[in-house]
């Protein structure tokens, strides 16, 4: 079986659309969370997740997907720490997504199992979904009884394969923050236990133009042609 995975898209389509496009044949998507903030497509990205979107390579079915911070405070207005710019772009999910698509939010675990539980989805760490699991913690006793560790939040691209299972993190669709901005994804294939990790350019131009007819900080576009 050949899994797509995403994480942290953060509202923005226009990378998500590249994605999709790049992404070779696979028999399931999943996602590590964090489908909206900071850009302003949330309500498209949302519903690419639900399977309801109408993009030419998203999915038609729902895709399995935890809840990140970003999700959880526009869902339920929970707080967090968020700079300026996060904040911008939960006021705008808020504003912007309707009763159902925030409902979808709201009802995201912080844990899934996936692949006939072969793989288990987090945001963060397996024991505090806020925290930012950089590769330099990686290691086996990161998993349970899953094959596969999935985790985002951090927006690198890492992964680690080990004699009981995979620890990775997919990086960042919408935001990558490793240094490399073109959008992140990774193909896992849990016949041969790998991991492919993917980069595909897009038009962050484009984002940029769109994050500032919106209103949001203009920042939130410049820093991704920096992938920081």
């Amino acid at each position: 079986m050949k899994v797509g995975v995403l994480s942290d898209i953060h509202g923005n389509r226009v990378a998500l659309d590249a994605v999709l496009a790049d992404m070779p044949p696979v028999d399931r998507l999943v996602c590590a969370g964090d489908v909206v903030g900071y850009n302003p497509w949330h309500a498209d990205c949302v519903d690419a997740m639900r399977g309801l979107g109408d993009g030419e390579d998203w999915p038609d079915t729902e895709v399995p997907t935890v809840m990140g911070n970003h999700d959880r405070a526009v869902a339920a207005t929970t707080p967090f720490a968020f700079n300026g710019m996060a904040k911008a772009g939960v006021d705008h999910a808020r504003e912007q997504l309707d009763e159902a698509q925030l409902d979808w939010l709201a009802a995201l675990p912080d844990e899934r199992r996936t692949c006939d539980d072969r793989v288990k989805l987090v945001h963060g760490h397996p024991d505090d979904p806020d925290h930012y699991t950089y590769p330099d913690e990686f290691g086996p006793d990161l998993l349970g009884e899953e094959d596969v560790l999935v985790m985002g939040h951090t927006h690198h691209q890492h992964h680690e394969v080990y004699d009981d299972g995979v620890v990775m993190n997919p990086g960042s669709v919408g935001q990558p923050r490793d240094g490399d901005h073109r959008a992140a994804y990774a193909i896992l294939d849990l016949d041969t236990m790998t991991v492919e990790d993917r980069r595909v350019e897009y038009d962050t131009t484009e984002v940029i133009h769109a994050v500032e007819d919106a209103g949001l900080p203009r920042e939130i576009g410049f820093r991704l042609t920096q992938g920081r």
